[in-house]
């Protein structure tokens, strides 16, 4: 006669090869006809199984068929109901835990393999209120340091958006991993704050993929494009390889910046570690390429992907348009409609912005109403601030307006900006003092504007109203000073006007001056031959 012990012994192996849902209750049926139904620790590892199979609803009926339901059982229940995302019923389990009226005894109190899962509920639901008492309850029954449960915790502090407590629950820290580091460096990229995430950064004693990645992905996000690119060039140095997260990372920083030489490398290093079978890397290559001004390369890794998604049309369409491709783009948005790939916003922005560059009002227009009607994609702020632009450009200046007075939402500078900018092209005054009239109140620094304004004014000979902008701009508004970047020996500088703080600064002066008096002899020795040509 087998004892219950090893009567459970015999089912354990059979769960551990269970493929399917299907199988698993042929062997619950052999569990219940052996009368072992009220054993936790078969009931356990059915749950388990339907954890690894998604059978929430089994593993709720298996758990409801158990009268006295161990701490063990409790666990597997939240666990599988946190591994599936169902975040609310994972809490509802662990409330029940305290309160279960079929328990002989009131409660059973949680342990440290409790509380991680039902931390990730609480991060998960973003419910601030709830993450607080669970963290005291930690407080009163979790072992006194468990890094696992405290970086549950810090973890859920900073998806709530409470960087301060997740502060609080590191500094008291007594061991603190790689986990521990990175989420709260990660925490403070999260909400922008670069100067604290850069400080513990560069005190983590010993700093993996994640912590560079956070740091790159954080200045890029934030347009500090050049710190970006340094971090990037660091983590190499200190010989950390880059992964899939990091490339996608930085290469919008190469973008920006013009860091062309640096995007081939990745290109290249990409191509030797079999990463450009990734389709999201060969996206953020070809938005580089395009915005780097490399149209042809653009296309031709565009044309070799092996997997396109809607982003990689998107971005190829948008990079032909700014390119002045606009037949290019139109034909590629028609091979994408033939790939039964569905276009989104985006996807028409580039398109409305290929019609505007080039005159195709009609066309604009068309792609305007079917992205509305054939496609339910209502149009946002940009989509009418280009179809402004595009009516604009092509002279018809009132439909433009009429347009900007039907948006559903608020009008926005670079629309009414676009408005007064093709006033100037075709010297409409009337419409031009309407744009103005609202960048007044949106921008009434932006010296752009007014100069804009003031040029209508001149060609239309109203000198006065000339004079008295000039007079007004030099008075009350201050101009941005210009600024250019350059990219030497895989190295971004950057230079603003009347900026002498580099440290070549006087190199680059005293080279200017040398050219200078170089191209002042060269015109006088051609004055000079002129002279003698003539006599």
């Amino acid at each position: 006669m087998l004892s219950i012990k090893e009567l459970e012994d015999l089912f354990v192996p059979l769960l551990q090869n269970c493929i399917n849902v299907k199988e698993l209750k042929k062997i619950h049926t052999q569990i219940v006809k052996f009368s072992l139904s009220q054993s936790n620790f078969l009931v356990t590892k059915l749950v388990d199984v339907c954890d690894n199979k998604g059978d929430l609803e089994y593993a709720s009926l298996l758990f409801k068929k158990v009268n006295q339901p161990n701490l063990f059982l409790y666990n597997a229940l939240i666990r599988a109901y946190t591994h599936n995302h169902v975040y609310r019923e994972a809490v509802d389990v662990y409330k029940q835990m305290f309160t279960d009226p079929k328990r002989e005894k009131n409660s059973i109190l949680p342990d440290k393999f409790t509380f991680p899962f039902v931390i990730k509920s609480c991060a998960g639901l973003m419910c601030c209120l709830l993450a607080k008492q669970v963290h005291a309850h930690v407080c009163k029954f979790g072992p006194k340091s468990h890094s696992i449960t405290e970086n549950s915790l810090m973890d859920m502090y900073i998806k709530c958006d409470d960087i301060s407590d997740a502060h609080k629950i590191f500094d008291e820290m007594t061991e603190r991993d790689a986990i521990s580091w990175n989420s709260l460096i990660s925490g403070h990229v999260r909400v922008g704050q670069m100067r604290r995430a850069r400080a513990l950064f560069d005190e983590m004693p010993y700093k993996t993929i994640v912590s560079w990645t956070a740091m790159i992905s954080g200045y890029t996000r934030i347009g500090y494009y050049g710190e970006a690119l340094d971090v990037f060039r660091q983590m190499q140095m200190v010989g950390i390889e880059p992964d899939e997260i990091s490339i996608v990372s930085v290469l919008p920083a190469c973008a920006h910046l013009g860091a062309l030489e640096l995007g081939k490398w990745i290109h290249m290093y990409c191509d030797k570690s079999d990463l450009l079978k990734k389709t999201n890397i060969c996206n953020a290559l070809v938005e580089m390429y395009a915005k780097c001004g490399c149209i042809d390369q653009a296309c031709q890794l565009f044309d070799q992907m092996l997997e396109k998604d809607v982003i990689s049309w998107s971005t190829m369409i948008g990079g032909l348009a700014n390119h002045g491709k606009a037949h290019e783009a139109i034909e590629l948005f028609l091979r994408m409609q033939s790939a039964n790939v569905e276009p989104n916003g985006v996807t028409f922005l580039g398109l409305l912005s290929a019609c505007s560059h080039s005159g195709l009002w009609s066309e604009g227009l068309m792609y305007f109403d079917s992205m509305r009607k054939d496609y339910h994609i209502e149009p946002g702020v940009e989509h009418y601030g280009c179809l402004v632009d595009l009516l604009g450009r092509s002279g018809r200046l009132d439909q433009a307006l009429d347009i900007i007075k039907e948006m559903p939402m608020k009008p926005d500078s670079k629309t009414w900006g676009s408005l007064l900018s093709s006033c100037r092209t075709y010297s409409n005054l009337e419409i031009a003092v309407i744009a103005m009239e609202h960048l007044l109140e949106i921008e009434p620094e932006d010296t752009g504007n007014y100069v804009l304004l003031s040029n209508i004014y001149a060609d239309v000979g109203k000198w006065e109203a000339v004079s008295r902008l000039r007079k007004l701009v030099s008075k009350n508004t201050k101009k941005t000073p210009g600024c250019s970047l350059i990219e030497v020996n895989n190295e971004v500088q950057e230079f603003l006007s009347g900026d002498d703080r580099k440290p070549f600064s006087e190199d680059i002066f005293w080279l200017l001056e040398l050219l200078s008096s170089h191209q002042d002899l060269t015109k006088d020795m051609i004055d000079i031959m002129t002279e003698d040509t003539s006599e």
